[in-house]
């Protein structure tokens, strides 16, 4: 007889397809890895969030949803990557005062709580020895003149074509959009059709927009316009 087991998938409010963190490759990892080892998937979570923060459980309501199924049923939450659930040290350690076990495909059934906190440790440093690399790149091309701070004006980044700036602001948005696809799919699920609805739900899942503000019905309707296209 088949184990029993929760899985949790996130995409942040950036980009996440081209780095292969999108929902439907996690959905193939977890799937891939659940039939693997006998587990059969009775409930999936899933959530645009951010994961940065060591209180970020507070703005996740699925992953906190997860972890309050798993335990009920006693089963493990199973995700695809460690950083979908976070590079956070201090928030790993959280997760595991919950007494859920979590079990991240990439690593494999055997990694136990210890060695969990080992790896978001190794990742953390990564985040951190990546931002500081920015940070300096940032100061760099300030310095030699270049404009910062316009999302739109990539294309005056020094050897950035201006047809490539385009397209990855495109491609940007289009992989947010996708992202929440099956949230929007959800809000439907229950009722709540309109663009104005939508956008009220969104605000209460504390989604927040590619920006960072609260939705509106006009920011939704290029949502569904992108989805539709």
């Amino acid at each position: 007889m088949n184990r029993i087991a929760v899985a949790y998938y996130r995409v942040s409010t950036k980009a996440q397809g081209r780095s292969g963190l999108g929902l439907e490759a996690q959905r193939e990892a977890v799937e891939r890895f659940a039939e693997m080892h006998g587990y059969t998937l009775i409930n999936a979570f899933s959530e645009t969030e951010t994961g940065k923060g060591s209180d970020a459980l507070e703005t996740r309501p699925q992953l906190a949803a997860a972890l309050r199924d798993a335990k009920l049923r006693g089963c493990p939450v199973l995700v695809a990557k460690l950083d979908r659930l976070s590079r956070d040290v201090h928030f790993i350690s959280g997760l595991m005062k919950h007494r859920v076990r979590f079990i991240v495909t990439e690593l494999g059934p055997e990694v136990d709580p210890f060695m969990l906190h080992i790896y978001a440790a190794v990742a953390e440093q990564e985040r951190n020895l990546i931002s500081d690399r920015t940070r300096k790149a940032l100061a760099a091309a300030k310095a030699r003149g270049t404009k910062l701070g316009n999302p739109n004006g990539a294309a005056h980044l020094k050897g950035i074509g201006n047809s490539s700036a385009i397209e990855a602001v495109k491609a940007d948005a289009q992989e947010r959009a996708e992202g929440l696809a099956g949230i929007i799919t959800t809000i439907r699920g229950e009722g709540i059709t309109s663009a104005n609805g939508i956008a009220k739900a969104l605000n209460a899942r504390h989604i927040a927009t590619p920006r960072g503000g609260q939705w509106t019905a006009r920011s939704v309707l290029n949502v569904l316009e992108r989805l539709a296209a």
